[in-house]
């Protein structure tokens, strides 16, 4: 892509509203724009770096068994009503709507409900388990406050997956390794190291869940780190235990000392739950075993918000130039900037290679606009592409480019072959 062809716009100053280093950063550097409280729209940089995280996402559940498909947000009541979280006293954050007829619609904050009524459809025998499903989708919430830029919205896109299993050994087989695919992809974005399989509560489906919980001073949870017996993991997770659920039961299930626990605020990217059979009791949901006996569906949930994890990125690796993109979910592998000269053979250049790069595929970003160095390079810093490629008359002279990582400041010198 040709910066001069971007519609988007830098910034200086970012709106006043935003508190938010992460919603501050993208809306300066053109990534997103900000419709109203918590909603927001993804500009051509920011699609494509929420494209790749969804990506990285697919590619994870795919290797699970995990199918693909993409439910409506627009709920029926019924199934809601079923389970009795269609009432506004038990779930606080519906948007509500109703058809020209008066007929009641939600805007869908989740999708159990509607998912365990498709399965009815699809779900009769033993061979017909286990289903593992997954969709990215929109997701509406009347959130009270949203302040945390992308990291909290009240629309936002969520990966949800959901398992229906035989029984509850089979269920929390599947739970397992959807744990691990977890730890895979946080690792992939770049966030393993700062991202804890943490201890929550399981609600009154399963006595824990586990929230993936990365470090940041942005989150609005507060975490306790396992740092005990020389060593930061258990069973090979990096662990920690929300502050939510910390009493002597947890340490003692968990064989650790309150000791062995640091303090930090961290931001939940991710969250893994058994349901039991909540949903499908609810909306009776079984099937027959090999004896021709019904029996129940064991049932379990996870999710990602990949703009909650596009925030905390942003807000895990920035500085105070701009943002800083791990290399995996950049929006471009490359910036391009070309110092014009009045000659113009600087830009006969830059046009060569940013037509040989784009040959051999490599994801650039070419700024051929007429603006100073000064101006390229500060937009340079504040959209965070991983490495910027400078040629200028000095560069040519030493028949050269000029390379800076834009992590770490390190420049060298590449010679043109």
């Amino acid at each position: 892509m040709k910066q001069s062809q971007l519609f988007t716009k830098t910034r200086r100053e970012a709106p006043k509203d935003e508190v938010s280093k992460n919603a501050q950063l993208l809306i300066r550097a053109g990534y997103v724009h900000k419709e109203m409280a918590g909603v927001y729209s993804y500009m051509p940089l920011g699609l494509r770096v929420m494209n790749k995280i969804v990506n990285i996402i697919r590619e994870e559940m795919n290797a699970i068994g995990g199918q693909e498909l993409h439910l409506t947000a627009l709920q029926d009541r019924g199934p809601w009503q079923a389970s009795g979280r269609w009432d506004d006293a038990i779930v606080d954050n519906w948007f509500k709507t109703k058809l020209k007829n008066g007929t009641d619609l939600g805007l869908g904050f989740t999708h159990e409900e509607p998912l365990t009524a498709i399965m009815k459809d699809n779900i009769r025998s033993f061979r017909d388990l286990p289903v593992y499903t997954y969709q990215f989708q929109t997701k509406f919430r009347n959130e009270a406050r949203a302040k945390s830029g992308i990291m909290r919205g009240r629309e936002f896109l969520m990966k949800d997956l959901y398992s229906f299993c035989h029984d509850l050994k089979e269920q929390e087989a599947f739970y397992e390794v959807v744990k691990k695919a977890y730890v895979k992809i946080f690792d992939r974005l770049g966030l393993g190291e700062k991202t804890y399989v943490t201890f929550a509560s399981g609600g009154s489906f399963a006595k824990y869940s586990h929230e993936f919980q990365t470090l940041t001073e942005a989150g609005e949870d507060t975490i306790y780190i396992y740092e005990g017996n020389n060593t930061k993991t258990i069973d090979g997770y990096k662990i920690a235990i929300n502050k939510d659920v910390l009493n002597d039961e947890v340490l003692k299930d968990l064989g650790i000392k309150r000791e062995d626990l640091k303090e930090a605020k961290a931001v939940e990217v991710g969250n893994i739950f058994n349901l039991g059979t909540r949903f499908s009791d609810a909306l009776d949901l079984v099937y027959k075993d090999e004896k021709g006996q019904p029996q129940k569906v064991f049932m379990g949930s996870y999710g990602i918000g990949p703009g909650r994890v596009m925030g905390t990125i942003v807000e895990t690796f920035a500085d105070e130039k701009g943002i800083v993109w791990p290399e995996a979910v950049a929006p471009f592998a490359v910036h391009l900037i070309a110092l014009f000269d009045v000659s113009g053979k600087v830009k006969a250049a830059a046009d060569k290679i940013y037509a040989d790069l784009s040959a051999k595929g490599v994801d650039v970003l070419y700024d051929d606009r007429d603006e100073t160095a000064g101006t390229k390079f500060s937009d340079s810093d504040l959209i965070g592409i991983p490495t910027r490629w400078v040629i200028s008359e000095k560069t040519l002279a030493a028949d050269s480019i000029e390379i800076k990582d834009r992590k770490t400041g390190k420049v060298e010198m590449k010679k043109v072959k």
